[in-house]
């Protein structure tokens, strides 16, 4: 997913490079500063984990949740956007020397802040975006297994690509696809039923697609 994503981010800043230094110095005044975007989200997590002395790996569930985002444009083209939403997933712990073990559910409140390039266009205004997140864990239930887990909140990186589609001189329909480069310490206390405390270097890497609509405020 990351190989894919990274791949059609490279595609789409390639096609429109060619317009990058016109647009650059065609800024001008006529464009609106704020936006406010309303998305549904699907979030996929790419996960992956080095697990202590039990060895196995981990299985992370999607999400669908709803997100509200603010974009500021400093330029015509250059943008900073910032996204709020929380997730809820169910975590489990596959092929380890003592089978699979569920480990409960977290919640993770992920504000993600990018800097974007706004490519110039009629309808259809294509941009591409990195920035950074910084991960809040919380609400995180056990399951049957464990006596208590622990996430260690963490920063990671964002790539973003994403299209708005004028549908009038203020409202708009947003595609908007995001990677993220999230990793977590986690610590599974298993003591009642495993006799050990186990810890985890995880990568969530979630995949974040989402639909929604916008209106530029002033």
């Amino acid at each position: 997913m990351r190989k894919i994503f990274i791949t059609a981010l490279m595609a789409c800043f390639t096609f429109f490079s060619a317009n990058a230094q016109e647009n650059t110095s065609a800024e001008n005044t006529g464009y609106t500063k704020f936006q406010l975007r309303v998305r549904a989200l699907v979030v996929a997590p790419d996960e992956s984990a080095t697990i202590e002395a039990i060895g196995g790996d981990v299985q992370i569930t999607n999400n669908y949740v709803p997100e509200l985002d603010l974009t500021y444009f400093f330029t015509k083209n250059i943008a900073a956007e910032l996204i709020l939403a929380t997730t809820k997933h169910d975590v489990k712990a596959v092929a380890t020397a003592a089978g699979d073990i569920p480990l409960g559910s977290v919640r993770l409140l992920p504000p993600t802040l990018t800097l974007q390039y706004h490519f110039n266009g009629d309808l259809v205004r294509p941009y591409i975006g990195a920035g950074v997140n910084y991960s809040l864990f919380f609400d995180e239930k056990s399951g049957p297994v464990a006596d208590k887990v622990e996430y260690d909140n963490a920063f990671g990186f964002a790539f973003q690509l994403g299209f708005d589609f004028d549908i009038t001189d203020k409202w708009f329909v947003n595609l908007d696809a995001k990677y993220l480069l999230l990793n977590t310490d986690v610590t599974v206390d298993a003591t009642t039923a495993l006799g050990a405390t186990v810890g985890a270097d995880v990568d969530i890497n979630p995949f974040i697609a989402g639909v929604g609509i916008g209106y530029r405020l002033f």
